[in-house]
């Protein structure tokens, strides 16, 4: 899974079926004019794609939120009104992504490339358009901004929204077209409280003097309606993982393939590595719910990069490189797939410290 000539950019995404609306995880490889995308089976790359999606024409869509439970979406819309919705496994990823799709499309426009990133830095508030207008949309109960709850720091907050969402939301209401904007706006509504921060993430950041600091565009820091600020004691709904270990700080995360302990079989999960405490969880980026189907505490585990050359031992199926290992202080191994040795070494040096 090494970058080939051409290839501008590389990597897992989830992309919704054609036929049967379920979502698959592919290999996607973005070339100048068209992004291909590839079956994983047995956690190789099948050597010709299952599919591509010409560029030539298209419209992108970013953020997309035509998926409650889906927030990290990207659609495409190709020239011959086919949709394709992609899904990423971090903001930060999809914006990228995003950017990268829209070169592109436009590469051979340099004007709205660069116009593209001019955006950023210019913004004033829609002259029809008051904070009170815009409060009432999200607080619209279809078209609204979607309110869940939240954990943090053991805490469970009903009714609340992250920083991230509510930049998302504004920017597919068009009330602004860039994330800077958005976080302006969103400052503003925080100013004329409207919204208030919940949580030390949130509250912590509007200690600073600069108002544009003080609303983080971050999927870690929740807010609410002001006039709905009621905390909820823990219920006694039974959640598969104990609270306090999805409260770390999110220290990374990303798409890796796994093999499974059973069947030996090789799935692609999205990992997300936690401090504080120290736990690695993954997900299965197919499923609707964000729950993890595994995880373990990071306390006491070995980690170590795996030889590229052969099938090290303790690996079933002709999985070769870029393979590293985590074994937990109870003696579970995990082997672990990155898509690149400096992926590999990425997710290595990030885990050593928290053991």
């Amino acid at each position: 899974m090494q970058e080939a000539a051409g290839v501008l950019k590389e990597g897992f995404l989830v992309k919704r079926g054609h036929v049967v609306r379920n979502w698959k995880v592919r290999w996607f490889v973005l070339l100048q004019d068209k992004l291909l995308y590839y079956k994983m089976e047995g956690g190789k790359k099948e050597p010709s794609p299952k599919g591509r999606i010409l560029l030539d024409g298209c419209t992108i869509t970013c953020p997309c939120l035509e998926y409650e439970n889906r927030p990290l979406l990207i659609k495409l819309k190709t020239k011959t009104n086919t949709d394709y919705f992609l899904e990423c496994c971090s903001r930060e990823e999809r914006d990228s992504w995003a950017l990268d799709i829209t070169g592109a499309i436009h590469a051979g426009h340099p004007v709205q490339v660069q116009e593209l990133h001019k955006m950023k830095n210019s913004f004033k508030l829609l002259e029809n358009i008051s904070l009170h207008q815009i409060v009432e949309k999200m607080c619209d109960s279809s078209t609204g901004i979607k309110l869940t709850r939240n954990l943090e720091q053991g805490n469970r907050y009903k009714e609340t929204f992250t920083g991230s969402a509510l930049v998302d939301w504004l920017i597919s209401h068009s009330f602004a077209v860039s994330r800077f904007e958005a976080v302006t706006l969103a400052s503003m509504l925080m100013e004329e409280n409207f919204i208030k921060p919940v949580g030390t993430r949130s509250t912590e950041a509007t200690r600073y003097t600069d108002l544009s600091e003080q609303f983080l565009d971050d999927s870690t820091a929740l807010y609410m309606f002001a006039e709905s600020s009621k905390k909820s004691t823990s219920s006694k709904e039974q959640l598969q993982f104990n609270i306090s270990e999805l409260s770390g700080t999110i220290v990374k995360q990303g798409f890796l393939v796994k093999q499974g302990h059973k069947r030996k079989n090789w799935k692609v999960r999205r990992f997300v590595l936690r401090a504080d405490p120290a736990f690695l969880h993954y997900y299965d980026p197919t499923k609707e719910e964000n729950r993890p189907v595994g995880g373990f505490s990071l306390r006491g585990c070995l980690v170590s990069a795996l030889e590229d050359n052969g099938v090290p031992a303790g690996v079933k199926g002709n999985v070769q490189g870029n393979l590293f290992k985590i074994i937990t202080k109870n003696d579970v191994h995990y082997y672990i797939q990155a898509s690149s040795k400096a992926e590999r070494a990425q997710w290595i040096e990030a885990i050593k410290p928290l053991t």
